[in-house]
């Protein structure tokens, strides 16, 4: 079996997989520890041996819905190839939406960012990537997250980002930042979502926040005024059908400019208050 067909033959196996070839091709690669451009070059180099063992075990696993992510063991993110596991949610493309709304309103002087529920660190290593004068501290209430999330800032030469553990804000009596992102749980209790694709294989209790998806969002935004500066920033990732009931959360708890920003699939994603000045 050479490049093409192993990939053609991995994709006709995927039928429940929305995108059957890119999965092949991903799994593929890690088998042949090649990179997607080499299968595209050499599509008639011969797959054999253990790597064509790992790669049938590889599809066997997806055929089953396991996330690539976990089948590989790690997912890019931003400029980032962070490491994944069970433990956390697997980093999304439309997470990058709430480190592009961060970036915007940072300003040019050091701040101090707090990204709440960090799990691999994605969101907090995503800006550190890009502000190398702030300081980040993400926090996580599972010990394995944090775990991995250190890892992830090793792995990526990141120095300027710290990980501890804490639910929320339990252990961070007496500090200050400039902003605080957060990707917690939005799904609600009963949602069909839970029951399909990769979701399946995700932490229950990274996705659920009761009955209409909001309990964690409420506890955070009425904490965290404690937690911010004058003019600092709250940005917050929700579902789609989430964005009124949020800002109108914020506006309750005192902030203004407060705003719903739209993913990459233009839904209301991501919404904004700031602490008045």
């Amino acid at each position: 079996m050479n490049i093409g067909e192993a990939i053609r033959w991995g994709a006709s196996q995927l039928t429940d997989s929305e995108s059957p070839v890119l999965d092949a091709r991903v799994l593929l690669s890690e088998a042949l520890e090649a990179s997607l451009t080499y299968l595209l070059t050499w599509p008639d180099k011969a797959v054999t041996g253990s790597a064509l063992m790992t790669y049938k075990n590889f599809i066997q696993q997806r055929a089953s819905g396991q996330p690539v992510a976990y089948i590989t063991g790690q997912r890019e993110f931003w400029s980032l190839r962070l490491k994944v596991s069970p433990d956390t949610l697997i980093p999304r493309p439309d997470t990058e939406t709430l480190v592009e709304q961060a970036l915007a309103r940072l300003p040019a002087t050091p701040c101090r960012i707090c990204d709440l529920g960090t799990g691999t660190g994605a969101i907090a290593l995503a800006l550190a990537s890009e502000r190398p004068q702030d300081t980040l501290l993400g926090v996580d209430r599972i010990a394995a997250a944090v775990t991995l999330a250190r890892e992830n800032a090793r792995r990526n030469n990141i120095d300027h980002a710290q990980f501890m553990q804490s639910s929320w804000f339990d252990e961070l009596a007496g500090q200050q930042f400039d902003m605080i992102v957060t990707n917690p749980p939005y799904v609600e209790s009963h949602s069909d979502y839970l029951s399909v694709g990769d979701v399946r294989f995700e932490p229950i209790s990274a996705l659920i926040a009761g009955s209409d998806g909001l309990s964690d969002i409420r506890k955070i935004i009425a904490q965290a005024p404690a937690y911010l500066n004058r003019e600092g920033w709250l940005l917050i990732e929700h579902g789609y059908t989430q964005s009124e009931a949020v800002q109108q959360l914020l506006r309750q708890a005192g902030f203004t400019k407060v705003t719903s920003e739209a993913d990459l699939a233009g839904q209301l994603r991501i919404t904004c208050g700031q602490m008045s000045g």
